[in-house]
């Protein structure tokens, strides 16, 4: 990473820990959390935004006398495929950070172990997409579109309240958004596209969306950070921008200037929303079945539940946990979100991918 000064700090912070392909943060930095140093080790390999607050690490690893090591392995489709690669001699004893966008190739590979948590039960069951347990659902975040409320409020231009508005004149060159070729992000609002219009509609609607200006980045930080008016400090020209629903508890966390709320919003217009679900398993051949289990456990409890939305930005997947109040204001819960399934996103993904860089980018 190049030098950054002090404004460009915080976002960079922000792109850590919402997205699925950067550097984990110093916070899962297992060794220097120990309270004291323990023969026994557990590896947990993830997607590179994973993070724990050091404090509730430590806790875990004093209570179980195990050193927590972490191997971040790329952004979420990266990590999968080199973990199914080294299934012969596996690279770790847990792995995090499979989404259903993935899911059904994670389970094809036959690489984890079924674990029936007792902390499912406070699991609601439309999250537990894999019946055997393989796969445990950990956490859930909203991917959707992000606007400058102030931008559009000084020009008295009403926000986009359907995906249709988004191809009108009025918006034409206000929208930036990834490639799903290469951005997990981008993949989502695709599929919530695909979900919404139809096979037979959803280029339509990309190739209109393309004859309004749209902007595509080859990932979710350039679009945020540098064509995202809220995201670049005003220096971007687009208002408009696919995100995700805690961005903008993020923009208070990480803003410079004291803000107390956001200066973007959430707009979830209706199909423009995509669920994504996060997955913990245990790897096949694990050498410590046990603790793998118990980190399992921890991963799904209250405490790791509500230290989770301020560490990745994600939503927890157990009922019991208390969201901040940070996302209780700004950061509602979609009501409609796509409905793809984790098989149909699978046996179609790479397809819709190839048609849309033909329609959008060719």
């Amino acid at each position: 990473m190049q030098t950054k000064t002090l404004r460009s700090l915080a976002p960079l912070l922000l792109f850590l820990l919402l997205t699925g392909c950067q550097a984990i943060a110093p916070a899962v930095d297992a060794t220097s959390a120990s309270v004291a140093p323990a023969e026994t080790t557990l590896i947990v390999a993830s997607h590179d935004s994973f993070s724990v607050s050091e404090t509730l690490l430590a806790q875990f690893e004093q209570e179980h006398q195990v050193t927590v090591q972490f191997l971040a392995l790329g952004d979420a489709g990266e990590a999968l495929n080199r973990l199914i690669l080294s299934k012969e001699a596996p690279l770790a004893d847990i792995f995090f950070g499979v989404d259903n966008t993935f899911l059904s190739r994670a389970l094809a590979a036959e690489i984890f172990v079924p674990y029936p948590s007792p902390l499912l039960d406070a699991i609601p069951d439309a999250l537990e997409l894999d019946p055997q347990h393989r796969l445990l659902p950990v956490d859930v975040g909203y991917v959707n579109i992000n606007a400058d409320s102030q931008w559009f409020a000084e020009r008295n231009l009403p926000l986009p309240t359907s995906l249709d508005d988004l191809t009108k004149p009025a918006y034409r060159g206000l929208l930036v958004a990834s490639n799903p070729a290469t951005s997990s992000p981008g993949l989502a609002f695709l599929l919530a596209t695909v979900d919404h219009f139809g096979e037979a509609g959803y280029l339509d609607f990309w190739q209109a969306l393309r004859e309004n200006d749209v902007l595509i980045t080859s990932g979710w930080s350039d679009a945020y950070f540098e064509h995202f008016t809220v995201g670049s400090g005003g220096v971007g020209d687009h208002p408009l921008v696919v995100s995700y629903t805690s961005s903008p508890p993020a923009d208070v966390v990480f803003a410079t200037d004291g803000r107390t709320e956001p200066a973007s919003v959430n707009v979830n217009l209706p199909g423009g929303v995509f669920r994504q679900i996060e997955f913990v398993g245990i790897v096949k051949e694990t050498a410590q079945l046990e603790l793998a289990q118990a980190w399992v456990d921890f991963m799904l409890s209250p405490a790791f539940q509500e230290d989770m939305p301020l560490q990745m930005y994600v939503y927890p997947a157990n009922e019991n946990a208390v969201l901040p109040e940070l996302f209780a204001q700004f950061a509602a819960v979609p009501d409609q979100t796509a409905e793809l399934d984790a098989a149909t996103i699978d046996a179609n993904r790479d397809r819709w991918i190839e048609a849309w860089t033909n329609t959008v980018l060719r």
